[in-house]
């Protein structure tokens, strides 16, 4: 399998380094130089003043338009285009024209076309806007933070602070542990058994081993980026935004944050306009099919009607009755509550559907290829047993276990 990371790494050679990847280069004192920091880490002043300058510790992501916004591109579908046309037609050939005649008027017609057109629209847009909040409010639940070395001034002590990770600044010095996700593109200070899982770059399970710059270590990172194909994810002495601590303990300083580290690069090449779902291009293919039958039947009917009854003002009429009969106009509000229904499914399975016509690409898949390992599942053993050789219950297994798990973790 292909991984998002090596197309960006290919495109990357064209185009300027990751700022890791040069701080992996260099030596501590370089690095902290560079970011105008020391070990002590930035003052309360300087951290506000840097987090104006970079912005907050945010990867690009979609956020959901306004409400107006989704109203209005519920209704945005070729078909329901089709329906607006013909209940304008309906409304000029049984309303206005028996008005101006003098005749009895009919608006039964455009009515229910614009009743099937609103249901539709309303009924897409209410599922999409319900299903938009409900993401919302799960990101918002979400709070990571993580331990900061901040000083009030210069001249006093630093102190171990909990930060929101969205607040976090390049030259900030952080103190990771097993469990932490690494918040940042972070250049590694000291270490001590420091084993980080990578999975939700490289899709590989097993934890690779960092350690801090020390000797010839620098020398060594800088001949890997040059002849290794997978240079960013193996030097050493980096851990990227994203990445998680499998086991020990690490103090790093800050080099990168939000679009600027590797992670963010990744988030900015999936977000923005989509391409169109199979159902799109679905109901596009139908509108048009439709369209172009109509463009060929109503002449066909007109003339026919026309020179047969030599009255040509009623076969007009009678040529766009034909065009408003030949249009499903109930087709719109079938497909919407279907796909509403399919959304409905989904979420009593805790999924949240946030593009109703992504249902029938995933209805209509017959093999599902990803890689799962971090992504779909958290990449964590747990444990359901523990039986012995002969297949029984035994604490003492448990017990050895948890010994070298412990050990694997101080």
């Amino acid at each position: 399998m292909t991984y998002i990371n090596d197309n960006l790494r290919r495109r990357d050679k064209k185009e300027a380094p990751y700022a890791i990847a040069q701080e992996a280069k260099n030596s501590v004192d370089q690095t902290l130089a560079n970011l105008k920091c020391n070990r002590n880490g930035l003052t309360q002043d300087d951290a506000d003043e840097r987090l104006e300058q970079f912005g907050v510790n945010q990867v690009a992501h979609e956020k959901a338009p306004h409400a107006l916004v989704q109203l209005i591109g519920a209704f945005n579908n070729p078909f329901i285009f089709v329906l607006m046309v013909l209940a304008a037609i309906s409304f000029f050939t049984d309303y206005w024209l028996p008005l101006r005649r003098g005749e009895e008027t009919d608006l039964i017609g455009v009515i229910i076309i614009l009743v099937m057109v609103s249901l539709s629209g309303l009924l897409r847009f209410w599922q999409e806007y319900r299903t938009n909040k409900a993401a919302e409010t799960l990101k918002s639940m979400v709070r990571t933070t993580a331990t900061v070395l901040r000083r009030s001034s210069y001249s006093a002590q630093p102190l171990t602070l909990e930060v929101a990770i969205r607040e976090l600044v390049p030259g900030d010095i952080i103190q990771l542990s097993a469990g932490d996700m690494v918040p940042a593109d972070v250049r590694l200070l000291a270490s001590r058994d420091l084993f980080i899982s990578q999975a939700i770059l490289t899709g590989e399970a097993i934890p690779i081993e960092k350690y801090d710059a020390m000797g010839n270590v620098s020398q060594k990172s800088s001949e890997e980026e040059v002849s290794s194909e997978h240079a960013l994810l193996e030097l050493p002495n980096i851990c990227l935004m994203g990445t998680n601590v499998a086991s020990g303990t690490a103090t790093a300083v800050v080099v990168a944050t939000g679009g600027r580290t590797y992670f963010g690069s990744l988030a900015k090449s999936i977000v923005g306009s989509r391409s169109q779902t199979a159902f799109d291009r679905g109901v596009n293919s139908v509108s048009w099919l439709l369209i172009r039958f109509m463009l060929v039947m109503v002449p066909i009917v007109l003339l026919i009607n026309g020179f047969t009854k030599g009255d040509w003002s009623e076969a007009a009429l009678f040529a766009l009755a034909v065009a408003v009969g030949l249009t499903p106009e109930m087709l719109p509000m079938i497909v919407s509550s279907n796909l509403a229904k399919g959304a409905i499914a989904m979420s009593r399975r805790k999924v949240v559907v946030k593009r109703l016509n992504a249902i029938q690409n995933f209805g209509a898949m017959d093999v599902l290829c990803t890689d799962k390992t971090g992504t779909l599942t958290q990449d964590r053993i747990i444990l359901e047993h523990h039986l012995d050789v002969g297949g029984a219950k035994d604490n003492e297994v448990l017990l050895l276990a948890w010994l070298n798990s412990a050990t694997k973790a101080a």
